[in-house]
């Protein structure tokens, strides 16, 4: 379970040093896009304050609604699914951050699933694994992902429709 700080996340978070809101030729053609970084909109307590309360939204979703559909505080089911759902939920976290995908995000994401999915046999201490194989356990995985993720998705959406950065009415 301590591997989920090093294993599950440190490849596709570190990945994402490759991406880029615009290729270079734009960024020399509208200096003006400099702006935002000194003027420190991007990097504000603002952002970091929003950054906070998405990751504190989203981990009493996981856990809450976790323990409300299994009915349980604790024990190996809440813990398949809740663990599970803060994997997927990271993976896609990183992946709805992306502006300009790069060959090695794609390996970091799909390697990092796949080492989570053939880890879960080896985690039989923590996890029930019969359950682990049922639609049940499946559903609730789903569900648990939907409710921590969607809303933030939606959000992201509304402020870069009425707020778009200055790298997207570049790139257009």
């Amino acid at each position: 379970m301590v591997g989920y700080a090093t294993v599950y996340t440190n490849a596709p978070v570190f990945s994402l040093v490759l991406d880029r809101d615009v290729d270079e030729q734009l960024a020399n053609l509208y200096p003006e896009l400099y702006k935002e970084l000194k003027s420190g909109r991007s990097l504000s307590y603002t952002s970091f304050f929003t950054w906070v309360l998405v990751s504190v939204y989203q981990g009493a979703i996981i856990q809450g609604l976790s323990q409300i559909l299994l009915d349980s505080i604790s024990g190996p089911r809440l813990i398949s699914v809740s663990f599970t759902a803060l994997v997927i939920n990271e993976l896609l976290m990183v992946a709805v951050s992306v502006t300009t995908w790069h060959p090695v995000m794609i390996i970091c994401i799909v390697g990092t699933a796949l080492v989570y999915a053939a880890s879960v046999p080896f985690l039989g201490d923590y996890f029930d694994l019969k359950f682990v194989i049922t639609l049940d356990w499946l559903w609730r995985v789903v569900a648990v992902c939907a409710v921590s993720l969607v809303p933030v998705w939606a959000g992201k959406l509304i402020k870069r429709s009425w707020r778009p950065p200055s790298y997207r009415k570049v790139r257009g």
